[in-house]
This record gives structure tokens, C-alpha cells and sequence, in this order.
């Protein structure tokens, strides 16, 4: 089983460089398939993204300017948000948690496709109170089905707050670091958290992190968007049969 969490850690910690996610979108599916219930892998998805997303948000840092001060202001709402959701893991049932992430990914799929791949607009500061608001509520739901917060923040990002798909994952990686950390003390305090298995997976995935950041660099705008879109819709197909 060990020799299997860290293949699932390097899978999971590539995806989360190149698409810029928590990994829970690919890690969750994964375990279920292997025979974990779906709040055993919520736990252990949270605790792998503690560390990928520190690692891969030091080496996006950078090369991204602003990434540091918006990714703060987001992750300080995150954290809050990320608290709060230990208090409703343990009482929502398995199968509408499945529901709660089937939803969010649908939601994604379609934000993303009307969204351009790039977008030249000149970044301005945003409103702080704004992102923090962003922040708090999707680290409330994301940590309560076990993603990092970035299925639900890059739509946000790129539709709506005119970020560049590549800076909105990066981004969105950044803002993992602190609704993982909240959901990873809430989800210790009541007793959820399966820190073996967590440990094994998130050393896998520093490794995959790195290579995953570097891929992305060198792929083109376009394609990129469509790797993201795949991903999302892969990652939907596996939840719909697992639930069904």
C-alpha cells in the first residue's frame, strides 16, 4: 500500500503545478477506487496539500509579481473559512459530500469553457474586503469536500476578477497553503485526520510539483486551457460513476 500512496503523491503533486489545484480533484477519486471512504480521503487529501501547495507556491513566487500579496489577503478568508468547515464535515453523509463535489466541478467546466485562454488586461489591485470575502466562503465548502479551493476559485479569478488563466492557477495553488492548513487543524481537532497515509501521499507530491510548475511554463496559453477542461471533465466522469 505505501508503494501506492506514493505513486498517488507524484500524480497528485504534478497535477497540482501544472493545473494549479489542491489535488484532491485527482487524489480523492484515486483512493476511493483503492477502498478509502470518502472522509478518510478528504482527510488525507488535505493533509498531501499542505505539502504541495507550500512547495509549489515558493517556486511560483518567483516568477509571478503580485502573486505573494493577493494570494495573503485570499488566504487569510481561506483560513477562516477552512476552520469552520471541520464543524460540518463530520455531519454531512458521504454520498451528498459526492454531490456537493459533482456540483462544483460541473460549475468549473462550464465557467472555464466561456473564459479566454489569456487575457492582456492590465492587473490592478483588488479590493481586499472583496477577496477575503472570496476566500472565507470558498474555503468553507472546499475544505468540507476535501479540494484545496482552487476548482471553485479559478472560475472566480478568470471570469469574473480578469486574472490570466496561468497567474489564477498559480494563484489558486498559493491559496491552498492556508485553507489546507484550516482544514487540517479542524479536521485534527475532531479527530478525522489519517496522518500516515497523509505523510506518505504529500511527500510524493513535493516531488511531482516541481516537475508539474515546469511543464507549465512551457506550454502554450491555448493548449493550457484545454488541459485544464480535460482535467475537470475526466475528474467529473470518475466522480458521476463512483456515486451512481
Amino acid at each position: 500500500m505505501e508503494l501506492e500512496l506514493i505513486v498517488f503523491g507524484l500524480i497528485t503533486g504534478f497535477t497540482s503545478g501544472f493545473f494549479g489545484i489542491g489535488g484532491g480533484s485527482i487524489l480523492i477519486p484515486m483512493l476511493l477506487l483503492v477502498g478509502f471512504v470518502m472522509k478518510e480521503a478528504v482527510a488525507i487529501s488535505i493533509m498531501q496539500m499542505v505539502f504541495s501547495s507550500i512547495y509549489g507556491s515558493f517556486l511560483n513566487s518567483k516568477k509571478i509579481k503580485g502573486l505573494v500579496r493577493d494570494g495573503i489577503i485570499l488566504g487569510i478568508g481561506a483560513i477562516f473559512g477552512g476552520l469552520v468547515s471541520g464543524y460540518f464535515l463530520p455531519s454531512i453523509p458521504n454520498i451528498y459530500l459526492q454531490y456537493i463535489f459533482i456540483a462544483t466541478l460541473i460549475y468549473t467546466i462550464y465557467t472555464l469553457f466561456r473564459a479566454p485562454a489569456s487575457q492582456d488586461v492590465e492587473q490592478e489591485d483588488k479590493n481586499i474586503f472583496l477577496l477575503i470575502f472570496i476566500g472565507f466562503f470558498v474555503g468553507i465548502f472546499a475544505m468540507s469536500i476535501g479540494i484545496g479551493g482552487s476548482l471553485m476559485l479559478l472560475p472566480i479569478l478568470v471570469r469574473f476578477l480578469k486574472y490570466d488563466l496561468k497567474v489564477a492557477t498559480a494563484l489558486g495553488l498559493f491559496f491552498v497553503i492556508f485553507s489546507s492548513i484550516g482544514g487540517f487543524i479542524s479536521t485534527s481537532i475532531y479527530g478525522n485526520m489519517l496522518y500516515y497515509e497523509g505523510a506518505i501521499i504529500g511527500i510524493g507530491s513535493v516531488i511531482g510539483v516541481y516537475f508539474g510548475i515546469k511543464v507549465k511554463e512551457k506550454t502554450k496559453a491555448t493548449s493550457y486551457k484545454k488541459f485544464v477542461l480535460t482535467l475537470n471533465l475526466f475528474v467529473l466522469i470518475i466522480m458521476i460513476y463512483k456515486t451512481i
